[in-house]
């Protein structure tokens, strides 16, 4: 079903079909399962801590969790994960990136500097996924493999927060399994991370999250904004217009655009926590025209 249109100057010229799961009523199919890409990385820390992480500072929960833009705190916070694990950067086995932030990644060519597997938006993730395996003297080499000890552990984490199974396994970008879940298994398990005991592993990694959102994204990212923003919100994006939204008390809101574009993801979100009641900040999705604002992405309720 249509869920928002982009409108230039008064004239609507595309629509984004899609699917939402909403306390306050869901549009589309929220059974299907789809891969939900990086939105499924606070569950897979979930996954870690219950295979027996133990995180050298709290705040790493956070950086395993995101999808970092690769700034330099992120970086720094990367390798600092690895060398408490007795590891450097040449451990990981994600693909080498230029970093997300485009001032950082300017400065960075700048200085000479190329693409690196520790500046991809998902080293933190990697980082700690090799930590565990220390931890548990698995082996490093083939830690991104869907019949690894580690991976196995974090599926069997992710259909338990999920409360269904996991009816496919993929490969993400990163190169680590990617789980499939519904729109309402993935609303269910964030609703579950926030409304744990404190203490808990879901609970721990809920509330690092929401105290470093800047580890979580980067500077200005739409996750950062918005949980610097709200209190007690927890937010996570994922690759093809995914995100996933839990308030406390309120439950969880999570979205799915049809063609995997990510201009119409944010604001049918914030449109949708709106009507449940949550004060959100102005994050509008511009059209430009001349380089001037003329339009924007309008959510169809």
């Amino acid at each position: 079903m249509i869920i928002a249109e982009v409108v230039r100057s008064g004239f609507v010229e595309s629509v984004h079909h899609g699917s939402v799961f909403s306390p306050g009523g869901s549009r589309g199919d929220v059974t299907t399962p789809i891969f939900p890409r990086s939105s499924n990385k606070p569950l897979q820390t979930v996954g870690m801590l219950r295979a027996g992480l133990i995180p050298r500072d709290e705040a790493d929960l956070a950086l395993i969790s995101g999808s970092h833009f690769g700034e330099p705190f992120h970086v720094r916070r990367t390798r600092e994960i690895l060398a408490a694990a007795g590891l450097d950067e040449g451990a990981l086995r994600c693909p080498t990136s230029l970093p997300l932030a485009e001032p950082v990644r300017d400065e960075w060519l700048r200085a000479g500097g190329t693409a690196e597997r520790v500046l991809m938006n998902c080293s933190g993730k990697h980082a700690g996924m090799l930590a565990t395996c220390v931890a548990n003297d698995w082996p490093l080499e083939t830690y991104r493999d869907a019949g690894h000890p580690l991976q196995v552990a974090i599926a069997d984490a992710v259909a338990d927060l999920a409360g269904e199974k996991i009816t496919a396994v993929g490969v993400d970008g990163c190169g680590a399994p990617v789980l499939a879940l519904s729109l309402t298994g993935l609303a269910r398990a964030f609703e579950r991370l926030v409304e744990a005991e404190p203490g808990s592993p879901e609970r721990r990694v809920a509330d690092q999250m929401r105290a470093h959102p800047e580890l979580v994204a980067g500077t200005g990212a739409d996750d950062t904004v918005l949980m610097a923003a709200v209190p007690g919100l927890l937010a996570k994006g994922g690759a093809e217009g995914v995100v996933a939204v839990a308030v406390p008390g309120i439950g969880a809101v999570t979205i799915k655009i049809d063609d995997g574009g990510m201009r119409a993801r944010t604001p049918v979100l914030l449109d949708e926590l709106r009507k449940l009641g949550v004060d959100v900040p102005l994050m509008n999705e511009l059209v430009l025209g001349g380089g001037e604002p003329v339009g924007q992405v309008r959510p169809l309720r």
